[in-house]
Formats: structure tokens, C-alpha cells, sequence
């Protein structure tokens, strides 16, 4: 049983998975605070009369928290874009051993 239970990790790559996991939230975290902290005071004078997350858009009897939603929506795309950064760097990565793998393999022919 514990060599399937060890089986199950290693197919699934759960420790992966795990440590990823755990990344996101940390890194959930940051934009969160870089979003709340620091770019929304930011914004705070062109909602002078509140703080932004107070900031409502009304429409008759609708209410609209367009503070709330503004700071959401820069929390995804600071995310979005870390998560870009970070595959677009290891894709660069592997590219570059790739090439260098191509490269000595025709080197190994050669002679």
C-alpha cells in the first residue's frame, strides 16, 4: 500500500502540484497587497470623498462597487502577468537547453 501510495505521487507529480499550491497563495498574496497597499492609494484623490473600496457607481436603486471591483480586477491582471513573466522565462529556459543539446548532438556527429 505505501509503495502505491508513493507510485500515486510520483505519476501526479502531487508534491509538485503541492508546492505550486502553496507559491500561488504566496504569490496571491504579494498582488494582493501590492494592489491594496500600494496602487490603490494611488487612486485614493480621484475618490476624495472615500476610500476607493467605497467608491459606488449608482444608478436609481442600483449600486454599483466599482472600488471593489477596480481593485479586483488589478489583482488579476498583476497576477496574470507574474504568471506570464514566470512561464515565458522558463519557456526562454528550456529553449536555450534545447538548442544547446541540438547543438552538441550535431557537434557529436561531426566527428
Amino acid at each position: 500500500m505505501i509503495k502505491d501510495f508513493f507510485g500515486f505521487l510520483e505519476k501526479y507529480n502531487v508534491i509538485t502540484l503541492a508546492i505550486g499550491f502553496v507559491m500561488g497563495a504566496a504569490a496571491n498574496s504579494l498582488a494582493n497587497s501590492l494592489v491594496k497597499d500600494i496602487l490603490m492609494p494611488l487612486l485614493n484623490p480621484i475618490f476624495p470623498e472615500s476610500s476607493w473600496e467605497e467608491a459606488v457607481i449608482v444608478f436609481g436603486s442600483v449600486q454599483l462597487r466599482a472600488g471593489a471591483f477596480l481593485g479586483e480586477l488589478l489583482h488579476f491582471f498583476i497576477l496574470a502577468l507574474a504568471i506570464f513573466l514566470i512561464v515565458r522565462a522558463i519557456s526562454r529556459q528550456k529553449d536555450k537547453i534545447a538548442s544547446k543539446v541540438s547543438r552538441s548532438k550535431k557537434a557529436s556527429k561531426k566527428q
